[in-house]
């Protein structure tokens, strides 16, 4: 299954973070082109593919994660997390998950 996926959690609380705003954008276009925005469901999960598999191309990309909304907290440590990555083979899966709090955020290339 190729495409792009992502999932969003907490790690203060362990939990998913649902209603969380995710974009998702091809920075290979000048200005950068969204190519989707979705929010998180209850599973802190889209609930269709960011990118679907018969879209799936090579080329560089950008997910968005708009923490500053869910956090509401004035000392985080940012309003957006950007995650920039490159597909370099298209019948490749791509997930993409973000791990984060107020102060912290991380990721990974998942399966």
């Amino acid at each position: 299954m190729a495409g792009i996926s992502t999932h969003v959690l907490n790690v203060t609380t362990g939990r998913p973070i649902a209603g969380l705003r995710v974009e998702l954008y091809d920075v290979a276009q000048t200005p950068a082109q969204r190519i989707n925005s979705t929010r998180t469901n209850a599973d802190g999960r889209t609930d269709a593919p960011m990118l679907a598999a018969a879209a799936a191309r090579t080329g560089d990309f950008e997910l968005r994660f708009y923490t500053g909304e869910h956090f509401q907290e004035p000392t985080a440590l940012s309003e957006e997390v950007l995650v920039r990555f490159s597909i370099f083979d298209a019948a490749q899966h791509y997930h993409v998950p973000m791990l984060c709090s107020p102060w912290f955020f991380t990721t990974y290339r998942g399966s």
